[in-house]
């Protein structure tokens, strides 16, 4: 099956089949692939880093958010989870860059699960700019500081690395989870959005007995 072909019908995919997919350690090639080479990361030595890429008026990638940030809650201490931001064209890149502004502004917390009710509840279209800026001053934000930071160096720095992560994940399609810079998985390698987390927790334990045994050996 191919990876696109999850995100044109995730709700479709029947219960029984991820069940059953469950049921067995996952497997590469089948429910995750391991990258040929490995992807930069910039979580510190001993950590594990976790992304998930997304784009905003994707509705598979607002559906899976409530799961994914209950996930996120309970991941243990080694492990740094970050949410990217993807743009396969480049009328995406102003979701990329009000992503990253709300978090260089500390509004992540706040503002995320809003973006994507306010495109896929309210039905808003948060595709430019002006848009953009104009649904978050509405929010309480200062208009003139998020401009700044909106269009700001520090801002463009962040999407060009997001766009060099989509690139060495191969990512075609969201949502999608990298792990550890060597690991890719998604809804249609995984059986369905649950399943994609199930795969992430597995990989994360494998990686962390590397990290384990590599310590010992040390």
């Amino acid at each position: 099956m191919k990876r696109r072909e999850f995100f044109a019908g995730a709700a479709s995919l029947a219960v029984a089949t991820a069940a059953q997919s469950q049921a067995k350690a996952p497997q590469a090639g089948s429910d995750f692939i391991k990258l040929n080479q490995a992807a930069p990361v910039e979580a510190p030595a001993g950590k594990i880093e976790v992304l998930e890429f997304f784009w905003y008026s994707c509705p598979h990638c607002s559906a899976f958010e409530p799961a994914l940030s209950e996930w996120a809650k309970r991941l243990p201490k080694d492990v740094v989870f970050k949410r990217v931001p993807i743009a396969f064209r480049d009328d995406y890149v102003p979701q990329q860059q009000l992503f990253f502004t709300l978090e260089v502004m500390g509004l992540l917390d706040t503002l995320h699960a809003r973006v994507f009710a306010a495109i896929h509840g309210e039905r808003q279209n948060l595709n430019t700019a002006d848009s953009i800026t104009d649904w978050v001053v509405k929010q309480g934000v200062d208009r003139a500081r998020f401009v700044s930071n909106f269009s700001s160096f520090s801002t463009s720095t962040k999407v060009n690395r997001a766009r060099q992560l989509m690139t060495a994940y191969e990512i075609d399609g969201v949502p999608a989870m990298g792990v550890a810079g060597r690991f890719y998985t998604d809804g249609s390698l995984a059986k369905s959005t649950d399943g994609m987390l199930s795969v992430a927790d597995f990989l994360i334990a494998q990686v962390r007995a590397k990290l384990q045994s590599a310590r010992l050996a040390g």
